[in-house]
Parts: structure tokens; sequence; C-alpha cells
């Protein structure tokens, strides 16, 4: 199946070659992502204890480090279709995972419980990490790999 040349110049620097560039960009993405997770929970701890359940909202960092990595995913699908929807369901499913967490701190101060980490959210990045990891490092382990397969 050939692959989609939707984008024209990103797709020469993205998406050509053997290993398309873009899958080591959302490798990078998704580490960025799970920092800008523990950073954002860093801050939700310190705004709830400072300011109450109301103060916790979104980290603007870990918003946009969640857009790239969907956007990113999206266009893997132009590129790779099957590991591009494998990997955007993946992110879409942390996306969701991240909205409801982040619920259920602000029900966590309300109650003026301690505020627990986001295990959902984190099970859910550390799967779309392996994914990423997979997609971009699969050289490694190809021929071992191919002479099972």
């Amino acid at each position: 199946m050939q692959p989609l040349s939707l984008f024209g110049p990103i797709d020469a620097v993205l998406g050509s070659g053997e290993r398309p560039l873009i899958l080591y960009v959302l490798l990078i993405l998704a580490i960025v992502n799970v920092l800008t997770r523990a950073i954002a929970h860093r801050s939700h701890v310190n705004d709830a204890r400072e300011q109450g359940a109301d103060a916790i909202g979104q980290h603007p960092a870990h918003v946009a480090s969640t857009i790239l990595l969907i956007l990113a995913s999206f266009y893997l699908m132009t590129i790779e279709v099957h590991s591009g929807v494998v990997l955007s369901i993946l992110v879409v499913g942390m996306f969701i995972t991240d909205f409801f967490e982040l619920e259920a701190l602000r029900v966590e101060a309300r109650n003026d419980r301690s505020l627990s980490r986001p295990n959902g959210a984190i099970a859910a990045s550390v799967l779309v990490l392996l994914y990423a990891g997979f997609l971009s490092v699969f050289f490694v382990v190809a021929p071992i790999w191919n002479a099972i397969v």
C-alpha cells in the first residue's frame, strides 16, 4: 500500500525514508508528555494545598504536549496506517484518561483528601511511551523478530 502524501514538504522531511523521522518525534513527544505529567501533578498538589480545589486546572505545558502528541499520532496515520491507528487509539485513550483523572483530583481536593497520583493516566502514558519506543527502535530487534516470525 502506497503511503499518502497529503502534506507535501512535511512528508518529505518527517515521512520519508526507511525509518520515518516522525517515529522519533513521537518518541520524544511521549517522553516529554510523561515529564510534563509529573510537573503538572506537582503543580496540582501545590495548588490544592495553597488555594483549594478550585485552583486545580490543566497545566499549560501538559496540554501542549498532549495536543502535539495527538496531532503527531494522527499524522503518523498518513505515513504508516496500521501503526498510526494503534498509536492514535492509545494517545486518545490517554487524553480521555487525563480528563477523568483531573476531575478525580478535583473531587479529592474538595473532600480534603490527599491527592493521589493519577495512576490511570500514568498507565496510559506508559503504554503510549512503550508503543512509541517499539516503533522507533524496532530496527534493533528486527533481525531476531524476522527470524522467528
